[in-house]
């Protein structure tokens, strides 16, 4: 597969396109300090086989991409969406389809306003909207305050699971048996949580970033201002808004928030999608994100045309 190492700010940004050249492109933005194999391989074969190219990355600090002091080094989360970019240039991609996950959702809208010319559709997974405060969030959950906008907050039990990987593991295997342990958190209940996959995917992602040690510089770049929540209501972008039911992160009806700004934004929830990937599912979410793309090229290009 080809894959090409991306210069940004003076570091490195592994990425890999997967499938035919003149395809139309797929851009994959991962979670926070999540590295491009956070896609599973089976899902970015079910893209290519709807007929799209697939372009996914490593994020800054995260896989084979640069890793820097944050101290050294600091940047914004606005700054991890002009990467995507610089990505999208490298492979010579002037305008792709960009599906989010988690803060590559929040990547993705923070693209829809300032790069709307690079983008024939958004899909935004397991996200927020610009405007929740998602930072405050996390310290009301544990304080036991309320949220300050009538949306719940992360579950408390799954964001103390996530603080575990301040503590260096001494082994590989202690390493993967406490990712594993969050993936299944992070699951919800609903669905019967595939250990030995997610396992099999986490020691893939060791293998290729060449150590166990869980990158965490992501939670230290400063956040995007709340008030370019109210920006999004000019944003034309056709964008499919996928909720997962069981989200420990960000729950129902966070997603309709989200796609309540959008002026081209549908709402989908998936029954028993938590906050990750599960094997179950990843085909309904080929099928959701491949016809979202289709019918927003379609619409591009009668646009064109007129």
């Amino acid at each position: 597969m080809p894959e090409k190492f991306v210069n940004v700010d003076g570091r490195s940004l592994w990425s890999e396109s997967v499938g035919l050249d003149q395809a139309g492109t797929i851009l994959l933005v991962a979670g926070a300090n999540a590295p491009a194999l956070m896609w599973p391989e089976e899902f970015v074969e079910l893209l290519i086989s709807k007929g799209y190219r697939v372009i996914r990355y490593d994020h800054r600090d995260t896989g084979r991409s640069t890793f820097m002091g944050f101290d050294e080094a600091p940047y914004t989360v606005e700054d991890l969406a002009a990467d995507a970019v610089a990505v999208l240039d490298e492979w010579g991609v002037h305008k792709a389809h960009v599906v989010g996950l988690s803060i590559g959702a929040t990547l993705g809208q923070v693209l829809a306003l300032e790069h709307p010319e690079r983008l024939y559709s958004l899909t935004l997974m397991c996200g927020a909207a610009l405007d929740v405060d998602f930072v405050g969030n996390i310290a009301r959950a544990f304080s036991g305050e309320s949220s300050p906008d009538d949306l719940p907050l992360p579950n408390r039990e799954v964001l103390e699971a996530l603080s575990q990987r301040a503590t260096p593991s001494n082994t590989m295997e202690e390493e993967l048996d406490r990712r594993v342990k969050e993936w299944s958190l992070l699951s919800g209940n609903k669905l019967e949580f595939n250990e030995s996959d997610f396992r099999l995917r986490e020691q893939r992602s060791i293998e290729h970033a060449g150590t166990w040690e869980q990158p965490g510089n992501h939670a230290m770049a400063t956040p995007v201002s709340l008030s370019r929540g109210e920006e999004l209501k000019r944003v034309q972008v056709p964008t499919l808004v996928v909720q997962g039911s069981e989200d420990p992160l960000n729950p129902p009806p966070h997603g309709k928030h989200l796609a309540d700004f959008l002026p081209n934004g549908r709402l989908v929830e998936i029954d028993g999608l938590g906050h990750c990937l599960p094997k179950a599912l990843l085909s309904r979410l080929a099928v959701e994100i491949s016809n979202h793309a289709e019918q927003s090229h379609a619409g591009d290009a009668r646009t064109s045309r007129a």
